[in-house]
């Protein structure tokens, strides 16, 4: 029996494989190069290898008529001649409402131990950020449940933003506090690039019974790069599927430097020169291509989105700190210092921004705000005379009330992981009580 050619295409779709095949003709460090004609940047391919399963691999480069393929995994069994087979529906992930409470590898796998996923519906890995004039605007506030970022730096529904940190300053505790107390329908977590050893510990101590309403992806430090880059995109591309269905989304990736780190690594392998701080072009491309997917869009859904960047050495000026910024609606700098006297969360305010809080906090409540950011930066200018007992009472009213109240502002700042979220409301009259402020007053 022939058959004719839709027949070949729908049979073709349903093993999903592209009508090609090539060989290895080469493989060296972490790269295999075989012979794939026409073969497109970004497919999928698996590399029979003699005596195992089929290793997973992506196109990272083109040159002639070879490809560069960078593996999901080790490139023990490669040898020349393997076949290579590139896979169709390579740059589509499964998702659907059956991986809320689940934890996941950047195939979207379980890795919980909880029984295989039954999922449906198919997005794309790599889809287009909204278009910039069908976005909804900012308009509403995302309470968090944390009062340092509710009462001085409100995030806005739909906003993207950085935790600058360096390691050791609460960072984990942090995240695990916004992905139980937040005001969103579902959290998606990324944890790219973790230790193995604190993947349980997050899920399990900081997410708890945030989990419910979660969706984890995981890639540890020890998978290959590119996995490490495609976890990345699988949260984003998950968090995607949830707005679409007019879902307040809460997307919280853990780091974004890991994934920079990873695109260089596959960056580095396929042939790109190094530039700013041995990371290659590709880098400073890919993180504002996966930071706008996030927000808001045409719909009713928004993704609200949290990356963490790890700051080296607690050097804010990194290359891949300062393109994150500069591609975010604002930073949240957590402070060594403020952990070493045991506050915590270590917000600093001063040093911190939210870019949209003008246009979702009330008059009533930009007030205190700025009034705690003058106090604040008021005792900050004068601290070394006050650290050593030299200013004296009156020289300055500004320091004198940022004295006065300063004890009431930190204790309001400071909070428990498990203190319970209060209402965006009450956590501005607390911030006004703190301050001791009158009607009468003006910030």
């Amino acid at each position: 029996m022939r058959l004719d050619l839709e027949q070949i295409k729908r049979v073709l779709a349903q093993t999903n494989v592209v009508p090609v095949t090539g060989r290895v003709v080469k493989a060296s460090g972490v790269i295999v190069e075989a012979a794939l004609p026409k073969v497109t940047l970004g497919t999928q391919c698996e590399i029979c290898v003699d005596g195992g399963p089929p290793l997973m691999s992506e196109v990272v480069g083109v040159s002639g008529a070879n490809a560069l393929l960078l593996p999901f995994g080790d490139l023990r069994g490669v040898s020349e001649g393997c076949a290579v087979i590139p896979r169709a529906s390579a740059a589509e992930v499964p998702v659907g409402e059956a991986m809320l409470g689940r934890v996941l590898d950047p195939l979207l796998r379980p890795v919980d131990g909880m029984g295989p996923l039954l999922l449906t519906k198919r997005a794309r890995l790599d889809a287009m950020p909204p278009q910039a004039m069908s976005r909804r605007r900012i308009s509403r506030p995302l309470v968090t449940g944390v009062r340092a970022i509710d009462a001085c730096l409100t995030l806005g529904e739909g906003q993207r933003m950085a935790i600058m940190a360096g390691p050791g300053v609460g960072k984990s505790v942090l995240l695990g506090m916004l992905a139980r107390s937040a005001e969103a329908d579902v959290v998606v977590v990324g944890l790219i690039g973790e230790r193995g050893r604190e993947v349980r510990e997050f899920v399990e101590r900081d997410l708890g019974a945030g989990l419910a309403r979660s969706v984890v992806v995981v890639a540890t430090g020890d998978e290959p790069p590119l996995l490490r880059v495609r976890a990345a995109l699988a949260a984003t591309a998950v968090a995607e599927h949830f707005r679409a269905q007019g879902k307040r989304v809460l997307l919280l990736v853990d780091s974004l430097s890991r994934v920079a780190m990873a695109q260089r690594e596959v960056g580095l392998a396929a042939g790109e020169p190094p530039t700013s701080k041995g990371y290659p072009p590709s880098v400073f491309a890919a993180l504002p291509r996966l930071v706008e997917r996030a927000g808001n869009d045409e719909g009713q859904g928004s993704i609200t989105a949290l990356y963490t960047v790890l700051a080296e050495g607690d050097d804010l000026a990194d290359p891949v700190a300062d393109a994150v910024r500069a591609a975010l609606d604002g930073h949240l700098v957590l402070s060594r210092a403020m952990a070493e006297q045991g506050h915590f969360p270590a917000i600093d305010v001063l040093q911190s921004v939210s870019r949209v809080m003008t246009d979702v906090a009330a008059p009533t409540h930009l007030q205190p705000a700025r009034l705690a950011r003058e106090l604040l930066a008021a005792h900050r200018q004068a601290s070394d005379l006050i650290d050593v007992g030299a200013y004296v009472t009156g020289a300055n009213p500004r320091v004198d009330r940022a004295i006065k109240v300063l004890p009431a502002v930190r204790k309001f700042l400071k909070q428990s992981p498990d203190d319970a979220r209060a209402p965006l409301a009450n956590t501005v009259q607390s911030l006004r009580d703190a301050l001791e402020m009158k009607e009468t007053d003006r910030a």
